[in-house]
């Protein structure tokens, strides 16, 4: 019996494994669940019922951690078939009432357990032992709604598939459909060969999960460039929702954008546009990592960077204006690179400090780490009206950064803002 308590041990782990990962996911949820109650089922009715001769009446109730279990992993293709986009067009209620239904078979299978326990024993478990039992009503009454449960997942599955959920699930999903025929033969099989059978099923999802989960991190990897490492970190050191909540702090924000951009953009060809664009984040993203701050937005030739957020960085002003420079000395050497006669190219730069409320936005499909208030539409006013090679900063940053390199300039009315705003020349 040890090598099946070790088989009960390792479904055990793999709930544990699955609902440690990611407690809060009412997907892991269901599967931690399912894969628990398949290792507690496993221990009564393979372990405990083989080592005692006589079996009191109360032992019927074993047949519940099976039942659970398949009320568990029909609840979980329910719940991924919710994190999958659909078409409006579609109508998901009849895979949803075939799930539910078949959730209803395994709670039926688990009373008849209970209302017939000796029926179970003698008739439907260890089954294989004895083929004919397979043609008796006792054997049917147990096996009708299982396997009317594994159907129901099953089509519960083929019509997740027919959306075309991300290779990913796709993975996994497959997985758990090759697994469960292998769990729930284990029933019927001599006791043995049911061990074996159950190390199979779980081997089958073990591999899916193991692909889901690299291909996850794969996505993962690939996003990370997309989004700013300063967020990244926000979440990794702090957790998720702790990166979601709202909050104001002073912050300096430069924003930077290519002059002249738009005829060039018409004039080239849309492969060339790309490469410039390419090279120019590429060119600015290198500066701003160096400083420790955070690319907000991509916006065609326009470049939203906050200093001092997610993550408080000290002197944020200081270090904004030297970024500043560093990103006006790349910005000036690739455009004069990009340049043709009829079509040259510039940078301008605004940079303006203030409070601002930072956290995340979006909706269900898509979040984005952003800061609202008046000191970004400052800084955007600012490198609107920058000349080529020009930094302009607002009068607060100045008063923070301060240096002789400031040169005072005409107060400006901006957008958005009653009164004349001061500015300065970096």
């Amino acid at each position: 019996m040890v090598a099946h308590t070790v088989v009960a041990l390792v479904a055990l782990g793999m709930g544990l494994a699955f609902i440690s990962a990611d407690r809060k996911s009412p997907t892991s949820r269901a599967l931690a669940a399912t894969y628990a109650y398949v290792g507690i089922s496993i221990y009564l009715n393979l372990v405990w019922t083989n080592t005692h001769a006589e079996l009191p009446a109360w032992t019927a109730w074993f047949a519940l951690p099976e039942a659970a279990a398949t009320v568990a992993m029909l609840e979980w293709v329910i719940r991924v078939r919710r994190t999958v986009p659909v078409n409006f067009e579609l109508d998901t209620r009849f895979g949803d009432r075939v799930l539910r239904s078949g959730q209803a078979a395994g709670a039926l299978y688990g009373l008849a357990s209970l209302l017939w326990p000796d029926v179970r024993m003698t008739h439907f478990l260890r089954a294989g032992a004895n083929p004919a039992m397979f043609a008796t009503g006792g054997f049917w009454l147990f096996a009708a709604p299982l396997l009317y449960a594994v159907l129901s997942g099953l089509i519960g599955i083929l019509l997740l598939l027919n959306r075309r959920p991300d290779r990913a699930e796709t993975t996994r999903v497959l997985a758990m459909a090759i697994a469960v025929p292998f769990l729930v033969i284990s029933f019927v099989l001599p006791v043995d060969a049911a061990a074996v059978s159950v190390v199979i099923g779980e081997i089958i999802f073990f591999i899916g999960s193991t692909h889901y989960h690299v291909l996850q991190g794969q996505r993962g990897q690939f996003m990370s460039r997309f989004l700013s490492p300063q967020v990244a970190q926000l979440v990794a050191e702090q957790g998720l929702a702790r990166a979601m909540q709202e909050s104001q702090r002073e912050i300096t924000v430069v924003c930077c954008d290519l002059r002249r951009f738009t005829p060039y953009a018409a004039a080239m060809p849309s492969s060339r546009v790309l490469q410039v664009l390419r090279e120019y984040y590429d060119a600015v993203g290198e500066v701003v990592s160096a400083y420790g701050a955070t690319i907000k937005d991509f916006a065609g030739d326009g470049i939203l960077i906050l200093v001092g957020a997610p993550l408080p960085v000290p002197y944020h002003a200081q270090r904004a204006l030297e970024m500043a420079q560093r990103i006006r000395d790349a910005g000036l050497a690739l455009t004069q690179r990009w340049s043709t006669p009829e079509h040259p190219l510039g940078i301008g730069i605004g940079v303006a400090t203030g409070m601002v409320t930072i956290g995340v936005i979006g909706s269900a499909s898509r979040l984005e780490y952003t800061a609202v208030g008046s000191t970004v539409n400052l800084a955007s006013r600012l490198c609107e009206q920058a000349a080529n090679g020009e930094i302009l900063v607002d009068e607060r940053t100045a008063d923070l950064a301060g240096g002789e390199l400031l040169q005072a300039r005409e107060a400006i009315v901006v957008k958005g803002f009653s009164e004349p705003v001061p500015r300065y020349a970096l």
